[in-house]
């Protein structure tokens, strides 16, 4: 008797069988492989799009326009290439980042940047955990924050600005995919864009760091400040322990 619990005969037939019928009939075989395709894509892309198979959480609001416009930096200059964005829930990763990550925090993140490696930290929890004045000057130079780092400098974008036209395009694109921003949302992007980035610059001028709230560097703290932050007030409402 085989291992597979099939005897050697029936093993027989089956290969005789399998190359009899796909193996010598291209044309089946690929119309079987892709039958076979498409039942596995919809097992796991229907729950995805019903209420049921969708977890939500109230705690969670849309990013702001100048954390949309930080967002689309974040992604144009391929950080998520080396941070990933997820706490896998281990004990290391626990003690080092913090609480693991729940589905409905990225319920707002599309495209998702969960990460698919790390050469440097995860970076699901870092909001709030340095000053703005860190960000700007790890972004200027890696290494005057974090000695021995290998990450590239992007002095460029202290000088860049980011356009509001641009940030309204990637709010209603959002919109369009179901974040829930309002007509006045839209309308209201440069005063948002304004209000946020100058709170930011007042703190970056505190540690004597003079910018405008329009820079590309503003909108990426205004970013990077934010993740995590509103998935671990809510784990700690929930009296969740880590």
């Amino acid at each position: 008797m085989a291992e597979n619990g099939m005897d050697h005969g029936s093993e027989k037939k089956y290969g005789q069988f399998h190359r009899r019928v796909f193996e010598s009939n291209a044309a089946l075989f690929a119309v079987a492989a892709t039958v076979a395709i498409l039942i596995g894509g919809i097992v796991e892309i229907i729950p995805m799009f019903t209420p049921a198979g969708t977890e939500h959480s109230e705690a969670i609001t849309p990013y702001t326009p100048l954390e949309v416009a930080g967002r689309d930096i974040y992604v144009s200059e391929g950080c998520y290439l080396c941070h990933s964005q997820w706490v896998r829930p281990m004990r290391a990763e626990i003690l080092r980042y913090g609480p693991w990550s729940r589905a409905w925090e990225y319920q707002y993140d599309r495209p998702f940047q969960l990460g698919s490696r790390r050469i440097g930290p995860d970076l699901h929890r870092v909001g709030n955990k340095y000053p703005d004045a860190w960000h700007y000057e790890h972004m200027r130079d890696p290494r005057s924050t974090t000695p021995g780092s290998v990450m590239p400098p992007y002095p460029w974008l202290l000088d860049d600005r980011i356009d509001p036209e641009d940030v309204r395009a990637s709010v209603i694109a959002l919109r369009k995919t179901g974040t829930p921003y309002t007509d006045e949302d839209v309308a209201g992007v440069e005063e948002s864009l304004a209000e946020q980035g100058a709170a930011i610059v007042a703190r970056l001028a505190t540690a004597g760091i003079e910018t405008t709230p329009d820079r590309s560097i503003v909108a990426l703290i205004a970013y990077l400040q934010r993740l995590g932050v509103e998935g671990r007030a809510e784990l700690e409402a929930q009296g969740v322990e880590y």
